[in-house]
């Protein structure tokens, strides 16, 4: 299974006053996703010829986001954001697997967070940030009731990965080392996503990592360019669970990443 999601972010922003600024961002999404190899569902889906091996499919949507940031100090700033859902199309080609006959939208986020200057060329952040799955039946409905009718993959309330909404904490610190250099490093928690009687259907989406570590720097150029460089690892994880649905036999999933990503910035 594979998906890719591409946001396109028009942004406006102004000032309230010297110390208090708002924006807003108009969330543009692209969606690509297949899947294949997983017939072994055909029997508990509603549309079963548009369950797996059909090849690329995509939708689009939009969705906003609204921020905040005011200074309380000179050393210290707060800020808060939400994310609205942003609402796609629906993957007409694998309307027999997700929910809504192929509706699969990105779930809203909020959260708030503070940064304060720990000397003048270190800066500590963190952020508490809040996603709520539930929202998203795709996402979010169990696999209790697989194969009772209304339950079935497809269908309105059909079935889902049954995720819960998640709490996530983000600490990150940057150091400015010298006028062209800055270095950063950053830390992620999470609860667990995926209740242990949602295993087997996870199999499918193997969202396990609950801790990841960040570490990234920018350069400053001659020509006033930047080029940053960003690393992130996230920490196998595994878990283990019977889902009474699909018999007794208990599953066993596992999850870890790496990414790097490079940028170049300039102004016009």
């Amino acid at each position: 299974m594979n998906l890719e999601q591409l946001f396109i972010t028009p942004s406006w922003s102004m000032k309230l006053s010297p110390t208090n600024a708002v924006g807003i961002s108009l969330n543009l999404a692209y969606q690509k996703f297949y899947a294949k190899g997983i017939d072994n569902f055909a029997g508990v889906s509603a549309y079963p010829a548009n369950l797996t091996d059909n090849g690329h499919d995509s939708s689009t949507g939009w969705g906003v986001r609204l921020g905040w940031i005011g200074e309380i100090t000179p050393d210290v700033k707060l800020g808060a954001t939400y994310q609205s859902k942003t609402k796609m199309g629906k993957f007409s080609k694998y309307a027999g697997l997700f929910a809504g006959q192929g509706s699969f939208d990105i779930p809203e986020n909020y959260g708030v967070g503070i940064a304060a200057k720990a000397s003048p060329q270190t800066t500590v952040a963190l952020d508490v940030v809040q996603i709520n799955y539930s929202k998203v039946k795709s996402i979010a409905n169990p696999i209790a009731g697989m194969g009772v009718p209304g339950n079935l993959l497809g269908q309105p309330e059909g079935i889902g990965f049954g995720w819960k909404d998640q709490t996530v904490f983000k600490l990150g610190v940057t150091y400015e080392y010298s006028k062209e250099l800055t270095l950063r490093a950053g830390y992620n928690h999470s609860g667990t996503t995926i209740p242990d009687t949602e295993i087997a259907f996870n199999v499918l989406a193997p969202a396990t990592v609950q801790d990841h570590v960040t570490l990234g720097a920018t350069w400053t150029l001659a020509n006033k360019g930047e080029l940053s460089f960003a690393y992130m690892h996230a920490f196998s994880n595994s878990q283990t669970g019977a889902t009474p649905q699909l018999g007794a036999t208990p599953t066993t999933i596992r999850m870890h990443e790496d990414s790097i990503g490079i940028a170049y910035g300039w102004k016009m």
